[in-house]
């Protein structure tokens, strides 16, 4: 359908036409209140941003196209219509123009620059020239109310398609670009959503000017509402804007006004009648909408606001974990001099290096020397958690034989334990268990395991053992020591833990079970301890792979 006929006769006699279908009102006015109210609702929450500024700036152009159009197809006036026509080829690419600024500054984060500014405008600039002359609309038809277009009215045409193709080239680059999975999926749906709300928005024009059918661009205006919706939910769904809850209550509000605008040209009764009925359920879902969205907001921002939390205390935690680990390592290293030299000194006068010296004197530098050893021992922990924490610790993995390295040890420290009247055994049900690691490491570790049986035992016997139970080795110390409580046992293996000992023991760091459990670990192994209770005595183990 065109125009009406013009009133060529006499200008100022009815304005409007009687004859213009409803759907015309219908396609043209509920598109004008949905966009405008997305672009208002966006632009209210926060005016200062860019992106909503931009996104109002395209909604109020695309209104004020609309409107024209709608002038156009109502007007009975020549000069109504040349004058509205020639606005409108005008506004159209200024939407175009938006899009193309909208996605810079979205997926840039970024105002355009102004180099990029003077492109578009330069690009633009004919149009405002050629307008206002004959070039463009050389004349019109008042037969049929058209303008008749030159081939420089074409031109707007042309730069729509430009921006478009603009647009999908920058989206596709970005896409390309970004490792992130959400942001690529943002970048695809703002695109999607921006391509066919500008498809929608020009295609009929285009079509009706070549075809002069313009009865098409109805549908592409009918269509605006939903891609408007479409970036709105895209953008709301990626907090591209931070409009929440109130971008769904536009949403539903301009769902019911499109709805209730179709009274404006429904004949038939029942028609309204499920008319009525479609607007009451749009209303009473989009009430229950609102309210489910309003709480998934308050939950996901609550979530949000803990997550960020948590972040922010998990990396100050990790940056004071660091410094502690270089505090000790660097406190470890300076210790290490000092009391190399002590041990050293102490040790070459007890042996008589300087001369003889008195039983009081001799009973002093011995404790100094025992001290110095333990502090010794304390310092190559803090060394070695340090290698850990800053993944340092390096292992040389051999096969060995974990019977010879655990009865070497059994007779080093059986001195240690016949000076406390203790009984130290050890056995293997096998002449060669060999297992695949470092070995010097697990030498460590079976010293540890020894040495804090015969600490922790006061009466009794530390038994030593290693067994091949299947494909694994298992190297066990049993003592008849302290014992512990349930309690201790599940924290015993952490940093710094000693339960009961340290009243025992106060020497020791609270890093060797923690170093062995660590060192085993590394080796694909497993370190555990079983214990009946509280002064019932415990027994160590160690489980690694046979070598085969």
């Amino acid at each position: 359908m065109l125009p009406a006929l013009c009133n060529s006769i006499n200008p100022s006699f009815l304005l409007f036409s009687l004859n213009v279908p409803p759907l015309i009102y219908y396609s043209h006015f509920s598109t004008i209140v949905i966009a405008l109210l997305i672009g208002l609702f966006v632009f209210l929450k926060e005016p200062k941003k860019l992106p909503n500024i931009i996104l109002f700036f395209i909604t109020f152009f695309f209104s004020l196209w609309v409107f024209l159009d709608s002038i156009f197809w109502a007007s009975n006036r020549s000069d109504i219509i040349m004058f509205v026509w020639a606005l409108t080829i005008l506004i159209e690419p200024l939407v175009h123009m938006g899009g193309l600024y909208f996605m810079y500054v979205i997926f840039e984060k970024g105002d355009m620059p102004f180099g990029g500014k003077m492109a578009i405008f330069i690009t633009f600039l004919p149009l405002i020239i050629l307008v206002p002359t004959t070039y463009v609309l050389s004349s019109f038809d008042l037969f049929s109310c058209l303008a008749n277009e030159t081939i420089f009215s074409y031109y707007s045409y042309f730069i729509e398609t430009l921006f478009t193709v603009w647009i999908i080239i920058f989206a596709i680059q970005k896409y390309r670009m970004e490792k992130i999975l959400k942001q690529k999926r943002e970048i695809l749906y703002i695109t999607l959503g921006i391509v066919l709300l500008l498809v929608a928005f020009s295609w009929g024009a285009i079509v009706g000017s070549f075809t002069d059918d313009w009865n098409i661009a109805q549908l592409g205006l009918i269509g605006m509402p939903i891609f408007i919706g479409f970036l709105a939910y895209s953008i709301v769904s990626f907090k591209t804007f931070n409009i929440k809850l109130i971008a769904t209550q536009a949403l539903v509000f301009a769902l019911a006004i499109l709805i209730a605008t179709q009274f404006l040209f429904i004949k038939v009764p029942l028609n309204r009648i499920l008319n009525s009925v479609t607007l009451i359920m749009v209303v009473i879902l989009g009430i229950f909408l609102v309210r489910s969205v309003k709480n998934e907001i308050q939950q996901r921002e609550q979530m949000e606001d803990l997550s960020g939390q948590l972040l922010k205390a998990t990396d100050k935690l990790e940056g004071l974990d660091k410094l502690k680990t270089e505090f000790l390592s660097l406190a470890s290293h300076q210790l290490r001099s000092p009391l190399t030299a002590i041990k050293g000194y102490t040790s070459m006068m007890l042996e008589g290096d300087y001369g003889e010296i008195n039983p009081k004197a001799k009973e002093a530098i011995d404790r100094v020397f025992q001290s110095s050893q333990n502090l010794v021992k304390v310092v190559e922990d803090l060394l070695n958690v340090s290698k850990i924490e800053s993944g340092g610790m390096k292992y040389e993995m051999v096969p060995f034989n974990l019977v010879e390295v655990a009865g070497d040890m059994a007779r080093d420290l059986s001195v240690t334990a016949e000076k406390k009247g203790l009984k130290l055994i050890f056995e293997s049900d096998t002449p060669e268990c060999m297992v695949n690691g470092d070995k010097e490491k697990i030498r460590q570790v079976v010293l540890n395991f020894i040495d804090n049986s015969i600490k922790y035992t006061k009466t009794g016997s530390v038994d030593v053992s290693v067994k091949k139970v299947g494909d694994k080795a298992i190297f066990a110390v049993k003592d008849t020591g302290m014992g512990m409580t349930p309690e201790i046992k599940a924290t015993l293996f952490q940093k710094f833990a000693r339960g009961e000992g340290a009243k025992m023991n106060t020497s020791g760091s609270g890093l060797g079970l923690y170093l062995a459990k660590t060192i085993i670990e590394a080796h694909k192994g497993h370190v555990g301890v079983d214990s009946p209770g509280s002064n019932q005595g415990s027994t160590f183990f160690v489980e690694l792979d046979v070598v085969k």
